[in-house]
């Protein structure tokens, strides 16, 4: 009978893995995809720009070759940044193959001339000079840079206002968020009067709140109705099992008045923890705390359970055998004794009944601990907690396992900690501590 989770620590107490609060990932996804979309706005804007220079660029210099001929060829003279066969003039546009105008891009960066547009005509029939004439595109190249500054500057601008505002916003959702995540740790924990209650808009946030309320309701009932159904189970029972162990009286001496005796007394026992059980989950147990020494009240108790154990108290052994151990302790301690009795007495039988020789008590401080020599605690005992009418492993022996799920139910009723875990050289142990 070893239901018990390791270690037994409310909800909120549990150590949680580092996380990344939701705003921050929202912020950066909101930075990203802001940074994204500048960067794509930019580059669509810088080519359709450049693109737009180099068309306008090259009309001018189309309109500008035709001004040019057409003065050449009334005149003779050569207009203003008309040339013929000019040295720099591009390979595509020296030999044309027939009298019309001709554009070609030339990216050559010569000092202060930058990329230009070249536009070419044959004067005359083949063989004769080729007017030309070159637009630089530099002035308009500088405003395109200037452009892209600008561009870069508005955008991060707009990102350092974009992402305050989402983490502002991606806060006021990770708020909603949390407080339905808190009300379904204490639900978990075992405060099922824990409630989100309404929450601000109609979203998923919101849907999920409800969710958990409807959920924590249901559970509720369930736990309310089986709560009942034990306590109701248990006190219709207490009445004709006490009848049964009345009977047993008149039975005459022998084996079978022994043993129907022993059976009825397990079947009290049962009724009487299913009554102790139901009140600690109904919150009808009060404790009424007075100051007691606890080395001597664990000796007692463990002393009246009628199983041999070791105790130890403050480093030094106090007995070999718990039935002469009556010795007063100096260490005291403000709790209820009766259910401090029950806990350690608990833990005492349940060691010697599904553990295995030498069961050792160990006192130190407000600290109690049980442990046996047998298998242990079953892992998935100590990884699923307490499941009551459960023993466990079949190794670990008979009982209807709740003897431990008292005990806790007990701890927590006193504000103690009670912690199961298995000996690194085998055994189970129970370690209890009382609060300060």
């Amino acid at each position: 009978m070893r239901p018990f989770q390791r270690p037994l620590r409310p909800f909120h107490r549990l150590r949680r893995p580092a996380r990344t609060y939701l705003r921050w990932k929202i912020a950066a996804l909101a930075a990203t995809t802001a940074c994204l979309v500048a960067v794509a706005v930019g580059v669509l804007v810088h080519l359709w720009t450049a693109q737009d220079i180099r068309d306008r660029a090259g009309a001018r210099a189309f309109n500008t070759v035709y001004s040019a001929m057409d003065v050449y060829r009334r005149t003779g003279t050569l207009a203003d940044g008309a040339e013929l066969d000019p040295a720099e003039l591009p390979v595509v546009l020296r030999h044309p193959a027939d009298g019309d105008r001709h554009t070609a891009y030339d990216g050559r960066v010569e000092g202060n001339l930058g990329p230009s547009v070249w536009a070419a005509q044959r004067t005359g029939g083949p063989g004769s000079p080729v007017l030309a004439v070159q637009v630089n595109m530099s002035p308009d190249l500088h405003t395109l840079r200037r452009l892209d500054v600008t561009m870069t500057l508005a955008s991060l601008v707009a990102l350092a206002a974009a992402v305050p505002l989402a983490v502002y916003g991606a806060g006021l959702l990770g708020r909603r968020l949390r407080r339905v995540s808190e009300t379904a740790g204490r639900i978990a924990a075992g405060d099922l009067d824990a409630r989100t209650g309404p929450t601000k808009g109609g979203d998923e946030v919101a849907d999920i709140a409800a969710t958990v309320d409807l959920m924590a309701d249901s559970l509720g009932r369930r736990l309310r109705t089986e709560r009942q159904f034990t306590a109701d189970v248990a006190h219709e029972l207490r009445t004709p099992v006490g009848g049964l162990l009345a009977a047993t009286d008149l039975l005459p001496p022998g084996e079978t008045e022994d043993l129907i005796r022993a059976r009825v007394r397990d079947l009290r026992g049962l009724v009487e923890d299913l009554l102790e059980i139901s009140r600690l989950d109904a919150g009808a147990e009060q404790p009424v705390h007075a100051r007691v020494p606890l080395g001597a009240v664990v000796s007692d108790v463990v002393a009246r359970t009628g199983f041999d154990a070791e105790v130890t108290v403050g480093g030094a052994q106090r007995a070999e055998d718990a039935d002469t151990q009556h010795a007063e302790d100096a260490t005291t301690v403000e709790t209820d004794p009766r259910r401090l009795e029950r806990i350690v007495s608990n833990l005492v039988v349940n060691a010697h009944r599904h553990g295995d020789t030498p069961v050792q008590v160990t006192v130190e401080g407000r600290t109690v601990v049980v442990r046996d020599h047998g298998p242990g605690f079953p892992a998935d005992l100590l990884l699923h907690g307490p499941r009551r009418f459960h023993t466990g492993a079949t190794e670990r022996g008979s009982g209807h396992g709740l003897g431990l799920t008292i005990a806790l139910g007990q701890a927590r009723l006193l504000g103690a900690e009670l912690r199961l875990d298995n000996a690194p050289d085998g055994g189970a142990v129970a370690t209890l501590r009382l609060p300060a």
